[in-house]
């Protein structure tokens, strides 16, 4: 499948982002902005065109994507280091729903993963999320998650406790603690996004976790959601 021309992020970007988080300073930016627009910014453009084609052909919906930008919001938090040392990007299904999975994808100096899910499931939604999983369609996102392949890293419940109204002991009391549900596959070397072919390794994570994406959009798509 045609990955729109883009094959692998090159190997400055990863360079870039492990000096950010060593000099992570507004001066140290300002003298290196043209080595993150050349080899980040340029580079993430180009992949997220690519996946966005890949992933429009694959699911049959249009897909916005969006690259997280690298200054830090501080102004509530402790942590005043001006900028982001990783490039994340998300692809979201244009549905109109407030519910829709979206995809991941994140390249740090430690880590570099994708992923697809829920990052959080509002009250509306939520109660829907938990009624379907109650029911029949419950016991087939529980096998679902069950044949994911064995490298797929599954969110954890947020709750300790089975919310009312179900019963303690639900067969599927794991998932009715969530509040979200993403599904990861985390790459063995971030250096990975800089060898050839990284274009095609990536996306066929996503085709890999695509069960779980299209078991979250068919309940985002249903009729008066």
């Amino acid at each position: 499948m045609d990955g729109g021309g883009f094959s692998h992020f090159p190997g400055e970007a990863l360079d870039f982002l492990t000096a950010l988080r060593a000099n992570n300073d507004r001066d140290w930016f300002a003298e290196n902005k043209a080595v993150y627009e050349r080899a980040v910014k340029a580079p993430a453009e180009d992949f997220c065109r690519a996946v966005t084609g890949r992933l429009e052909e694959m699911t049959g919906l249009p897909h916005r994507p969006k690259i997280f930008r690298i200054h830090r919001d501080v102004r509530f938090s402790r942590d005043k280091t001006p900028y982001n040392a990783h490039l994340h990007i998300s692809f979201t299904a244009e549905t109109g729903s407030t519910s829709q999975p979206g995809w991941y994808f994140g390249l740090e100096p430690e880590r570099l993963t994708a992923g697809t899910g829920v990052f959080e499931l509002h009250k509306g939604d939520l109660d829907a999320f938990r009624a379907r999983v109650a029911g029949k369609d419950g016991e087939r996102l529980a096998r679902l998650i069950g044949n994911l392949p064995a490298d797929v890293r599954v969110s954890k419940p947020e709750l300790k406790r089975v919310p009312q109204p179900y019963a303690a002991d639900h067969p599927r009391a794991d998932l009715l603690r969530r509040k979200s549900l993403t599904g990861w596959m985390d790459f063995a070397n971030p250096r990975e996004a800089c060898e050839n072919g990284f274009m095609d390794r990536c996306f066929d994570a996503f085709v890999r976790l695509r069960p779980l994406f299209d078991w979250l959009s068919a309940a985002a798509r249903q009729p008066g959601r």
